[in-house]
């Protein structure tokens, strides 16, 4: 198991914080050009703290819409990106599970055709592809939702525990590791409160971590540490209390 954590889009994040971490989630900001990316120093900071690439596709960027001309646009869009992170060596690209109304049903095929045809292109351009639960916000699809177009187009999941809180609380953890956790290849860790607060150092919200470990223990894939901070010593804490957490397989 691999643990890093997120810098947004920020290169002097990256060189703030990376050292001692195994990975580093750099997010493409959208409309931005990726060529832009300073890739020498972007590859130099992570050769000096021997850390693998993964990258974060736009957040505001919906999957799926009513258009077939925009959804061919978007796939066209995310493509050029995914090309960009296989050549800058990206080891995963992180997609966000949105629709324009993730509430249409009507839209829920069109959802998996999309999905299915990035991660197509990811596997083209040497990148794996990890759908991401947002069902807690506006555009998000439902955890079950995402789960099953996940299962039926056989893509990676990236699970956000916090996200998944969010939306249905520690039942709804345990609800999608239940049905999914044989997709989940990648993490983002964090805690959160149901008043709202979330991207907290773990240990300072209400997620039941022993949750997660019911269903990922000894996890072997890749888990980045989504705590909205620069303070290198609550990062590494929270990566290692997940490390305690999903290294232990004696709950398997």
């Amino acid at each position: 198991m691999d643990v890093g954590l997120t810098v947004g889009d920020s290169l002097e994040r990256l060189d703030d914080t990376i050292d001692g971490f195994d990975l580093a989630e750099l997010s493409i900001a959208e409309g931005s050009d990726p060529a832009a990316i300073d890739t020498t120093r972007l590859e130099t900071t992570l050769g000096d703290a021997d850390a693998d690439l993964c990258v974060h596709l736009p957040f505001k960027q919906v999957v799926v819409t009513p258009v077939s001309e925009i959804n061919d646009a978007i796939v066209d869009y995310l493509t050029r990106l995914l090309e960009w992170a296989g050549d800058a060596g990206a080891r995963k690209a992180v997609l966000h599970g949105t629709a324009r109304n993730p509430h249409d049903t009507d839209l829920r095929p069109l959802f998996v055709d999309q999905l299915e045809a990035i991660d197509a292109a990811a596997s083209d351009a040497g990148v794996e592809l990890v759908v991401e639960n947002v069902g807690h916000q506006k555009r998000g699809l439902p955890l079950s939702v995402l789960g099953d177009s996940a299962r039926e187009t056989g893509t990676a999941v990236c699970f956000d525990v916090g996200h998944a809180y969010m939306e249905d609380g520690n039942d709804g953890i345990d609800r999608f590791l239940s049905g999914y956790g044989d997709l989940v290849s990648h993490l983002h860790v964090h805690d959160a409160r149901s008043r709202g607060d979330t991207h907290l150092p773990i240990g300072a919200g209400e997620i039941d971590y022993d949750v997660v470990a019911d269903h990922l223990a000894g996890f072997d894939g890749t888990v980045a540490v989504e705590v909205f901070t620069d303070d290198v010593p609550l990062l590494r804490d929270t990566a290692g209390r997940a490390r305690e957490v999903l290294e232990d397989d004696s709950a398997l």
